[in-house]
């Protein structure tokens, strides 16, 4: 079965009457609307018909209206197009701080461009006060964008007020009414504004299309430039197939505004009230009367919103922060409202529709409460029971992925540049580098390595996730040159949400892939956790003469990769559900191979320096290595071995957090070449989990390691780039 669907404020289905008034301009209407013969004219009727449809339920004039793209280039349009035509008259624009982003970056980018934008604060609830938009209003104020309903939270604005307000002081009034048409009322006579955006897809039209109403006698300075379509005003044939879609779907909202208006309503209020009663410390946002039929934003304290959704698999809605391993993003618009971080974190936007059932807001109330209870037990908790483990997705159970979770480097520098140095003369690697190991003289001929890793599942499975973090946890001892001796075991794990067999899964594997590498999981320390976290504490041996670190790079010397990257990008499609089968046991391949076969044909070779690839990326790696040893380097972008698959995820925004993160840490030490492109620049910077070595040896040396690794198998080692010149690590990036 389907999900239930709760996310109407994201998105609609086209309605089946909208798409079979569709359906004949797919095939047999075709003609271009500005065509003068009978396919043409038929395009056209099309089109008027339509624009007849949408003038009646704004209650405007049919020259009124023009066609768009959707709510964005209304947006757009209405913003840009009205403060260049006045600003003559001035360049002080009066909006809210809780604006979709297709208003707040069209005044961020107008700022750029000579405007002085006020954004008016909301009360509590998201209210803007009329009075403080009345006190804002300056002889140079030649635009009010104040949105008619919030998308997040749902609150309706005083409009009808404000508008009275502008035109008492001959200002342009421009309203987003995205959330609000087809919910409620949007008579622009009644409202007295000036121009107002529609987006299709918010009222079961298609996707891609909307409308800007143009009150007449409104200047727009015209801002797509071609033929003189829709009155001169908008240029660009116009998409017939989803006009007729849209003027549909007008037509349907105005015969049954009241009936859908109560429907959504009672379905909203039932929701809340069947949570209510179930979950304590539930939190409202958004104004308890004043809020759109359909929109429930409910935080939840002490909760991360992203944990719940998570795991609730079977309802579709919206998170309202994102939350991170150093920090939670909170809504610009929670934060407008000053909502308390507790609550902030763990809130949940749920959204009605005019389909929606009594049975799956019951459904709903039950499958949430559930989770809510398993997250954050309380007197009222039932046990946690699965019937097959094999069914849990563990990356379900996490908001980070792997190492993509670790600490913004940026923050993570500032705090340990602060911390007092060790003084004990037997520390060899200490916090006063950034290798990811500690390594302390024994006497003149052994060296103890310990590390410690640990993180967040990366793949579904409990027991590859155990194999993997494994693989990962060895890679920092073998990077050091060292050989591993025992580990001990991190654990972190939510009993309330999780049965122990999967704990018993995860550690299974994590024996299994120690036992290859030779070496006993002999104890370690467990804590009750809100997430699965796993790693391990690795102590190793190595002669303090044979030690490798990340700071002895030498001008001249090869970069060696053995693993491709890429391996972030996968993990976060894997959360997703995006990847094939295929693509995720190649990961598992890449991910759980240890590195032991490297490190050993590595100590064969003078390697001056060496790291692995873990979270920071291959850039972010490479950095510590180059300011480490103050030597400058070059990449060869085509050399890097990559998943060729993560391409294309790359391309539709499969990114990981931590990746982004890694861009931006590297930025001010990376020289990119001319075209090379941002899809390039992240894959070069995605957070790796139990990635490869980055060997640094004399660059006579490198065909022959190259020779030696394929040999034994590490088919994707390649040399990556090389260490130029003395210098303070900088990166120049060459394709």
């Amino acid at each position: 079965m389907k999900p239930i669907y709760l996310d109407y404020n994201a998105t609609t289905p086209l309605a089946p009457e909208v798409a079979a008034e569709m359906q004949p301009y797919l095939t047999d209407f075709f003609g271009n609307p500005s065509s003068s013969h009978w396919y043409g004219m038929q395009a056209r009727k099309a089109v008027e018909k339509a624009r007849k449809q949408i003038s009646d339920l704004l209650n405007c004039e049919l020259e009124e209206i023009i066609f768009t793209s959707g709510g964005t280039e209304s947006n757009n349009y209405a913003i840009k197009g009205s403060a260049f035509a006045y600003k003559h008259k001035g360049n002080h624009i009066i909006t809210s701080a809780i604006e979709h982003p297709a208003v707040m970056e069209v005044c961020k980018y107008l700022e750029k461009n000579g405007f002085n934008i006020t954004y008016l604060p909301v009360d509590e609830y998201g209210l803007v006060s009329v009075e403080n938009v009345k006190g804002s209003i300056t002889p140079q104020t030649i635009l009010i964008s104040i949105m008619h309903a919030n998308n997040e939270v749902g609150t309706i604005q005083p409009i009808k007020e404000i508008a009275k307000i502008a035109s008492h002081n001959n200002i342009i009034f421009h309203t987003d009414a995205a959330q609000s048409t087809g919910k409620i009322p949007t008579d622009v006579k009644e409202l007295g504004i000036d121009l107002l955006s529609i987006a299709g897809h918010k009222f079961y039209a298609p996707k891609g299309i909307g409308a800007l109403y143009i009150k007449l006698g409104t200047e727009l300075e015209k801002m797509i430039h071609g033929a003189e379509h829709e009155q001169n005003l908008r240029a660009g044939t116009e998409n017939v197939l989803e006009i007729v879609g849209l003027g549909k779907a007008c037509e349907i909202a105005k015969r049954d505004l009241s009936k859908n208006k109560t429907h959504m309503k009672k379905m909203r209020d039932r929701l809340h009230q069947g949570l209510k009663v179930e979950i304590d410390e539930l939190k409202l946002n958004g104004h308890p009367e004043l809020r759109l039929p359909n929109t429930l934003s409910l935080s939840f304290r002490n909760i991360e919103a992203n944990l719940i959704l998570s795991e609730l698999d079977d309802v579709a809605a919206s998170a309202g922060a994102a939350c991170h391993s150093d920090k939670i993003e909170v809504s610009y618009v929670l934060e407008a409202m000053k909502v308390p971080l507790d609550y902030a974190m763990g809130t949940i936007r749920f959204s009605t529709g005019r389909s929606t059932t009594i049975d799956e807001i019951d459904e709903a109330v039950s499958k949430i409460t559930k989770i809510v209870k398993k997250i954050k037990p309380s007197e009222k908790s039932t046990p946690v029971t699965f019937e097959k483990v094999e069914e849990i997705k563990l990356t379900h159970f996490t908001t980070g992925l792997g190492c993509a979770c670790k600490l913004r480097p940026q923050a993570l520098e500032k705090i340990l540049c602060d911390l007092q140095i060790s003084t004990d003369p037997r520390i060899i690697v200490g916090t006063n580098t950034a290798d990811d190991a500690a390594v302390y003289r024994l006497n003149e001929k052994t060296a103890l390595v310990q590390t410690v890793d640990f993180f967040t599942p990366i793949v579904d499975d409990p027991y590859k996730f155990g194999v993997v973090a494994v693989a990962n946890s060895l890679s920092d001892i073998y990077a050091m040159g060292a050989k591993p001796l025992f580990a001990l075991n991190i654990v972190g794990f939510p009993s309330n949400r999780l049965p122990m067999e999967v704990l018993k899964k995860i550690l299974q594997g994590a024996q299994d892939k120690a036992e290859e590498a030779g070496i006993s999981i002999i104890g370690g320390h467990t804590i009750d956790d809100p997430e699965p976290k796993y790693g391990l504490v690795v102590l190793g041996l190595v002669h303090p003469d044979k030690i490798l670190t990340n700071s002895n790079a030498q001008p001249g010397d090869a970069l060696i990769l053995t693993k491709p990257i890429g391996l972030g990008i996968i993990s976060t499609a894997v959360k997703k559900g995006l990847t094939t089968k295929e693509t995720e046991d190649r990961a598992f391949e890449i991910m759980s191979t240890l590195n032991d076969k490297a490190a050993e044909i590595m100590s064969f070779f003078p390697v001056n320096s060496c790291t692995d690839i873990t979270g920071f990326g291959l850039m972010g790696h490479l950095k510590e290595m180059s300011q480490a040893s103050k030597v400058n380097s070059e990449i060869i972008l085509d050399n890097v071995p990559t998943i060729s698959e993560a391409w294309d995820l790359i391309s539709n925004n499969i990114i990981p957090g931590g990746t982004l993160n890694n861009l931006d840490y590297v930025s001010e030490f990376v020289s990119w070449d001319t075209g090379i492109t941002r899809s390039e620049k992240i894959m070069l910077c995605d957070a790796q989990t139990s990635g490869g070595l980055l060997i640094s040896l004399p660059g006579k040396y490198k065909e022959k390691i190259l020779k030696e690794l394929k040999a034994k198998g590490i088919k994707d080692a390649a040399c990556v780039g090389t260490f130029t010149e003395k210098g303070s690590g900088i990166i120049l990036v060459k394709k």
